[in-house]
């Protein structure tokens, strides 16, 4: 009886002993798999810096000038909430780190701890959600029309989408005015099966022509080639850069919107809480109307409106 009540024992032991160390490979696991950034804060704090990702061909919002300056939109942004940090921490000085990233590591950077926020903005998606958090929106994206300055009225009253002052009897005028048209959009880009489908879906045969840039839309534009361009507002001021910006008016209107925001790891919600209450208050500020003209040029009613209602109360 002894001998087989120490057999138990030993048993027994042996089992707890294969479920403690059971239970110490999944901890450590657990603590492996978390990313590297979840004490972000902590990190920034006693290391006095914040590393910031940017993508070097991505102007206006990040890119890398002839003189090897990070500049852009985004760019501002991020210098402003790294001072946010800096005084919310209390130190004295915050170096701040930009490091270049591509196109498809910079989601796995965040994820891996190697930089602390993205600075270069991305449509906020379920799918993306799924890898990283997102800060509050920085920008407002979609699309736009442009027209050349001397465009027709009636073909600026249908793309605004103003309503007929006079009875309509027979068709629909805004068929036969776009029915007019060239359209131009860009090769490749989500803009060109919008379009394609919006003129299916109205039965409108209007001339589509893709071209490879939008500098080379806005050129076929003011040489007189197409009535209209599509395509997004802040690539489209990108590609004004080489032309006469006043020669073209972009239209208010968002035939399509997307919001853009800046990424950071999912699990670190104290650091989010720094980002979004610093580009809160900055696009409460009076120096942000300037910061965005400085890079896109003007600031309508619609983007004003969307930075009023993104921004979060204190």
């Amino acid at each position: 009886m002894q001998l087989e009540r120490s057999a138990l024992s030993r048993h027994n032991l042996l089992w707890l002993s294969f479920r403690a160390l059971t239970a110490l490979v999944v901890s450590c696991a657990a603590l492996a798999g978390q990313p590297a950034s979840a004490q972000t804060i902590d990190r920034i704090a006693e290391s006095n810096r914040i590393r910031l990702g940017y993508l070097v061909d991505a102007a206006p919002f990040t890119y890398r000038s002839d003189a090897g300056a990070v500049e852009g939109y985004a760019t501002a942004l991020c210098e402003q909430i790294a001072e946010q940090v800096r005084s919310e921490l209390g130190l004295a000085e915050l170096t701040v780190e930009w490091l270049p990233v591509s196109v498809d590591d910079r989601l796995r950077d965040v994820q891996q701890g190697r930089i602390d926020l993205l600075c270069a903005p991305m449509n906020v998606t379920i799918a993306r959600r799924q890898e990283v958090s997102f800060s509050i929106p920085v920008f407002l994206g979609g699309t736009r029309a442009v027209l050349r300055e001397d465009a027709p009225a009636q073909l600026r009253a249908v793309l605004t989408g103003e309503r007929p002052t006079r009875p309509v009897w027979r068709g629909s005028p805004a068929a036969t005015v776009l029915q007019e048209q060239a359209f131009a959009v860009v090769s490749g880009t989500t803009t060109e099966s919008w379009i394609a489908d919006r003129l299916s879906l109205f039965h409108i045969d209007a001339e589509v022509v893709t071209v490879p840039d939008y500098r080379a839309a806005l050129q076929a534009l003011a040489d007189g080639s197409v009535d209209v361009v599509f395509g997004e507002r802040n690539l489209i001021v990108e590609g004004m850069h080489a032309l006469e910006r006043r020669d073209f008016v972009i239209l208010d209107r968002l035939f399509t919107q997307e919001q853009a925001a800046l990424a950071l790891t999912r699990e670190d919600v104290d650091f989010r809480l720094l980002v979004d209450a610093a580009l809160s208050r900055l696009y409460r500020s009076e120096a942000f109307p300037e910061l965005y003209i400085q890079w896109f040029g003007d600031m309508d009613d619609t983007s004003r409106s969307f930075f009023q209602q993104n921004a979060l109360s204190e």
